[in-house]
């Protein structure tokens, strides 16, 4: 984090252009005895900490190319907190033992040798396949995360089947079928003990004085409760996610702009917690290890217009069940948008042959390629 930081200030001061000044600053950090702890850390740590401040960097200025509406993200600093931080490592500062069950951090801090306890059996990676590892703080301990060079392929047999899916807040989605998943609401399940944890770290909270144990504690117990919620919003989504892509060929949903929707002051709540986004990017990553089509298609007028004869007809957000007056259809709201999204997600994959090589890996990724039409090149004046 301090050196992230300091190489955000660099960039700030002007003093660097390049990813390879950052470099160059973390051995004058490294160099400099008012910071003992920077010498400290392993030298390819330093880097990938700088790593990291530059790609914030590349992503403000990407944005600013792109034009974005709104804002660039320009890069913060990153604040001490108690329970956020990380480390990472590339291929020095740590080493595995022979049965992979034991991490041993040889750097200048003298961390020690830990302990491994999870679910993945690191005897299935060679040792020249693991390429960085991460060491992140949570609030209920410390996690380590191993990045590994392998390609996951996940094999299936074709289910014939293509499926159109419509989130809500009602329902989690609903899907051109008719069928619906509940939405879980795992922060409005927990608000009660939230809050009241809440207030345990407000009256045990000092303004000007050092803080007892007693308030770190209560703190602590209130970053269990919110880490707790956050990884069942997760799993949810991972399972849900994973169910959805192995009994589908093609999987259409909605392409969202969440970041636009929680403005909203009286849904902004309902939606963070729905974690749409965090399901669609689960969708996306198991479509890509198990070979099924992912397409996101634009959310205009999909619970608008009829599903069976494409007329629009105009209804409010009260409107729970779409009755056409033109072909008397009548479905539910959720469902006749769910047939739309699937239609639009279907001829758009229909046509990915046609377009050129990047524009079908956009489309495989779940974005809709814009094509732009030809423009008719004006004859000269004799």
């Amino acid at each position: 984090m301090f050196v992230r930081n300091a190489c955000i200030r660099l960039w700030i001061d002007g003093k660097a252009k390049s990813r390879n000044d950052l470099y160059k600053h973390c051995k004058t950090l490294s160099d400099n005895p008012e910071f003992p702890w920077a010498k400290k850390l392993n030298s390819q740590a330093r880097q990938a900490s700088a790593e990291r401040a530059w790609a914030s960097i590349s992503r403000f200025f990407e944005n600013c190319k792109r034009q974005i509406p709104g804002k660039k993200g320009f890069p913060k600093f990153k604040k001490n907190r108690p329970n956020h931080g990380s480390v990472e490592y590339k291929q020095s500062g740590y080493k595995l033992s022979e049965d992979r069950k034991f991490i041993n951090f040889t750097d200048g801090f003298k961390a020690g040798c830990f302990r491994l306890w999870g679910t993945r059996d690191l005897h299935y990676y060679q040792l020249n396949q693991i390429k960085r590892v991460r060491v992140i703080r949570r609030a209920d301990g410390y996690y380590v995360q191993f990045l590994i060079d392998h390609q996951r392929i996940e094999k299936r047999e074709p289910t014939n089947t293509t499926i159109g899916l419509d989130v809500g807040l009602n329902h989690f989605y609903t899907d051109s079928n008719g069928e619906t998943v509940d939405n879980p609401r795992y922060l409005r399940k927990s608000e009660r003990k939230l809050k009241r944890l809440q207030k345990q770290v407000s009256k045990k909270f000092k303004k000007g004085q050092p803080q007892s144990n007693n308030y770190k504690k209560a703190l602590a117990r209130l970053a269990r409760k919110h880490l707790q919620v956050s990884r069942q919003r997760k799993d949810f989504a991972v399972k849900t996610a994973l169910c959805v892509v192995q009994s589908n060929d093609l999987v259409a949903y909605e392409d969202l702009k969440v970041k636009n929707m929680v403005r909203n002051q009286r849904l902004a709540k309902s939606i963070s917690d729905a974690s749409w986004i965090l399901f669609r990017e689960w969708v996306e990553y198991f479509g890509k290890v198990y070979g099924v089509a992912t397409v996101a298609v634009p959310p205009h007028n999909t619970s608008q217009n009829c599903s069976n004869c494409g007329k629009k007809v105009v209804k409010s957000l009260s409107t729970k069940t779409h009755k056409c007056p033109h072909c008397g259809y009548v479905a539910d709201r959720d469902e006749n948008a769910a047939r739309n999204i699937l239609e639009i997600g279907l001829r758009t994959v229909g046509h990915t042959g046609t377009y050129a090589s990047r524009e079908n890996d956009l489309c495989l990724e779940g974005a809709i390629p814009a094509i732009k039409p030809t423009q008719r090149k004006r004859k000269p004046k004799e």
